[in-house]
C-alpha cells in the first residue's frame, strides 16, 4: 500500500514538473487543453493556494518603469505620505533591476510663498523622494534631485484643489 502511494505521488509530481511551455488564454475564457490561464495577481497566499507558474514575460514586465510618477505632499511638508510608498517601491525596484536606468526627481510647490523658499522646499521634496528610493535599493548614482519651486505648476487655479496638485515631486525616467 505504501509503495503504491509513493508511485502515485511520484507520478503526480512528475506531471506537475512538465516542461511544456505555458500559453495564456484571454481573461474570462476557459483554458483549453495545452494552455494555462493567466497567473493570479500578487497577494497574500495561504498554504492551500495552488502553485502558479509565472511566464518569463511577466518578470520582464515587472522590471519596466512604473507609469505613475507623481508623489504628492501636504502643505509646507516634505514627508512622504503612506499612500505614495507603494509607488516609490515600484520605482526603486525598477531602478535596482535596471542599473542602466537613470531617474530625475523634480520637486514642485504651490504658488504660495516666496521664490527662494519654494525652491528650497521643492529641493527638500525631491531629495526626500531620492533618499526613499535609495533606502529601497536604488543607486544614488542613478538619480538626481532638482527643484522647480512654483515655476512649473500642474494646475493653474488659485484654490485648495490646484495647490494640492502642485505640491508634488515627479520621478522621470531619463535616457542615458
Amino acid at each position: 500500500m505504501m509503495i503504491r502511494s509513493a508511485i502515485v505521488l511520484a507520478a503526480v509530481l512528475a506531471a506537475g514538473c512538465s516542461s511544456t511551455p505555458l500559453t495564456e488564454a484571454p481573461l474570462g475564457t476557459e483554458a483549453r487543453p495545452g494552455t494555462a490561464s493567466r497567473p493570479a495577481p500578487p497577494g497574500p497566499h495561504t498554504s492551500s493556494d495552488p502553485v502558479v507558474r509565472v511566464p518569463p514575460a511577466t518578470a520582464q514586465r515587472d522590471a519596466q518603469a512604473p507609469t505613475e510618477r507623481t508623489v504628492y505632499f501636504e502643505f509646507d511638508s516634505a514627508s512622504i505620505r503612506d499612500q505614495d510608498k507603494p509607488l516609490l517601491e515600484a520605482h526603486a525596484r525598477h531602478l535596482a533591476a535596471n542599473r542602466a536606468a537613470k531617474a530625475r526627481i523634480e520637486g514642485h510647490c504651490d504658488e504660495r510663498g516666496g521664490r527662494e523658499y519654494n525652491l528650497a522646499l521643492g529641493q527638500r521634496r525631491a531629495e526626500t523622494v531620492l533618499k526613499t528610493l535609495q533606502l529601497q535599493g536604488a543607486s544614488e548614482a542613478s538619480m538626481e534631485a532638482v527643484s522647480f519651486g512654483k515655476e512649473r505648476p500642474a494646475a493653474t487655479g488659485h484654490d485648495d484643489a490646484a495647490w494640492a496638485r502642485n505640491r508634488r515631486a515627479e520621478v522621470h525616467q531619463v535616457k542615458r
